[in-house]
């Protein structure tokens, strides 16, 4: 491996160190000292060795190393890990793949960064990667990924998504037993899985997974069945998957999956839909067709999945789920593309989101879909407050006048005006467009989750935590923000202690909010625990400096209502500033 001084390169850095190193020293220091060389020279320099990387350097609890490839550096990762089990140090590590630059002495560069910040994300024994490793080795290894969220790297724009090795097998959805009480057993029950990507342009990948998606949205739409939402299928895109385990962590019967090849104007697509209970066949298909035919080969397979599973419609859904929203293929995936990027809802992807919807809207105007995702970045831009934070609310609901007019049961514009009437103070308003929403896609766990939303800022608890708790049922790898609406719920019916322990595993799994600080310090407030509320209102106080009382219910998605004035007089006796 090269090491010529000031050579640039992409280079895949794994970085370990010592969990509590400094208090097993100070405890006992020849026996640490001696179990840390045993582990150099037993484990860890004889796997780097065997795989062909190199030390770079070690340090006082921990090293730098440098492999050839990524597929090397995780797999030694794992060998060392699994040969460092009976040793008394537990060591984190983490493996980056990024550029370099080498000066003959040290490696240095934005990839050693990121890699020392993923490995401080590593528990005890384990290991984390980043995002661009995952990519390159969720085919070819036998273990489990957790994706661990996106994080802030210092001096890098962009979050960092990390994901955890969990050891061989499956990870276990948060809350299953919770989840699995609320499955509606009366119902077909089905999991479509992400389609595969085949074509050797990586480019087609959103092409691929818009198919996936187009099928659950259809899908959701039919009362007299149970769909399991996107984010938790698509936990299991990319891996080698057995379907009757797939099955029975997301509480269903039936699997949908399929596979998408495309080059130049022709396209081939398989679906095949599977009973997981005895692994048969229900139907397959294949479709060779041009790229203009990919909207009635989706509605194809919804239809040959709905008659399979013996689904009867009302003649309105029927009429809703053929309905058509672009039948230009390039807005189509650009938009797809576009929600994409904005469902991360970090401060950097809605940008971009916003800029592939505005080429979608100009390859289309038609198009609310688009529409309605322009909209909703312009409303995620106004919650973060500033000086132009009137502007951006008054360009959403412009495109939430256009979204409606186009298409008035577009379950994005109804997304989107949920939240803008929720903001601006239009309480009934925003209840009654997610009640409609929840009729238009009864299988929808996300529109569940927006109801309870509405339901919260309305002062209906009880009925938000149900909803909140069926569409964790429909969607048990859920995003942070069903448990947080949940436990907002919960805490807004003094349900502290289950309430706090939802927002703890929020935090533990890097979705430390501003709204979930201002709701962890209210319940310490309200539970005579003074001393951890008033930590947290100066942790806030010094991190977010502009924030006042008077913000704080909007950032809790709770302005104008009774829970909303509750916690700001509570915060005000904990000394938030005025």
């Amino acid at each position: 491996m090269s090491s010529v001084p000031g050579n640039r390169r992409l280079s895949a850095v794994l970085i370990a160190d010592i969990a509590g190193y400094t208090k097993l020293v100070e405890q006992d220091t020849d026996g640490t000292v001696a179990a840390w060389t045993s582990a150099r020279e037993g484990v860890i320099d004889p796997e780097i060795g065997n795989r062909a990387g190199r030390i770079v350097k070690y340090t006082g609890d921990g090293f730098l190393a440098e492999f050839p490839n990524v597929q090397d550096a995780v797999e030694c990762a794992i060998a060392m890990q699994a040969g460092l089990a009976d040793s008394p140090l537990d060591f984190r590590m983490g493996v980056n793949l990024g550029d370099i630059v080498d000066d003959g002495r040290d490696i240095h560069g934005e990839g050693v960064n990121i890699a020392a910040r993923i490995e401080a994300l590593a528990e005890p024994g384990g290991i984390s990667i980043s995002g661009m490793v995952f990519d390159s080795v969720r085919n070819r290894i036998e273990m489990t990924f957790e994706d661990f969220g996106e994080h802030e790297v210092k001096h890098v724009s962009a979050p960092v998504r990390v994901y955890r090795l969990a050891g061989p097998g499956s990870a276990t959805p948060v809350l299953e037993a919770e989840s699995r009480s609320h499955v509606e057993t009366d119902k077909p029950s089905v999991a479509v899985l992400p389609f595969d990507n085949m074509s050797r342009d990586s480019d087609h990948e959103y092409f691929a997974d818009g198919i996936t998606e187009e099928i659950i949205t259809a899908l959701s739409k039919f009362s007299q069945m149970r769909v399991i939402a996107r984010n938790s299928t698509f936990a299991y895109k990319g891996q080698a998957r057995d379907l009757r385990q797939v099955a029975e962590e997301l509480g269903v019967r039936y699997i949908l999956e399929g596979s998408v090849r495309s080059g130049g104007s022709r396209l081939r697509i398989t679906a095949q839909l599977i009973d997981a209970k005895d692994g048969s066949h229900i139907w397959a298909e294949r479709f060779d067709r041009t790229v203009d035919d990919i909207f009635d080969i989706q509605d194809e397979i919804t239809k040959e999945t709905v008659a399979a599973l013996q689904v009867k419609l009302t003649h309105g859904e029927e009429a809703a789920v053929w309905a058509r929203g672009t039948n230009d293929i390039e807005a189509w995936q650009l938009g797809v593309h576009a929600y994409e990027l904005f469902a991360r809802l970090n401060t950097t992807d809605y940008l971009e989101a916003r800029a592939l919807s505005e080429k979608a809207i100009a390859r289309d105007p038609n198009y609310a879909f688009a529409w309605a995702v322009q909209g909703l970045t312009f409303w995620h831009e106004a919650r973060l407050g500033g000086k132009n934070q009137t502007a951006r609310l008054k360009r959403a609901e412009e495109c939430a006048e256009r979204a409606n007019e186009l298409d008035p049961d577009s379950s994005m514009g109804i997304a989107l005006n949920v939240h803008l009437a929720g903001m601006m103070g239009r309480l009934s308003e925003s209840l009654a467009i997610a009640r409609r929403g929840l009729e238009l896609y009864p299988g929808s766990a996300d529109i569940r989750v927006f109801l309870a939303f509405a339901l919260t800022r309305n002062g209906l608890y009880s009925e938000a935590v149900d909803h909140c708790r069926t569409a964790i049922s429909l969607n048990p790898f859920f995003p942070h923000w069903y448990r947080n609406t949940l436990a907002r719920g919960l805490m807004a019916q003094d349900q502290f202690e289950e309430a706090l322990s939802l927002y703890e595993q929020s935090v533990s799994e890097g979705s430390n909010s501003i709204a979930v600080q201002l709701s962890m310090a209210y319940i310490f407030n309200e539970t005579n625990r003074e001393d951890e509320s008033r930590k947290i209102v100066s942790d806030i106080a010094r991190n977010a400096p502009n924030l006042r009382l008077e913000h704080v219910s909007e950032a809790l998605m709770l302005k104008e209502s009774k829970m909303g004035q509750r916690v700001t007089d509570s915060l005000r006796k904990a000394g938030f500033p005025e």
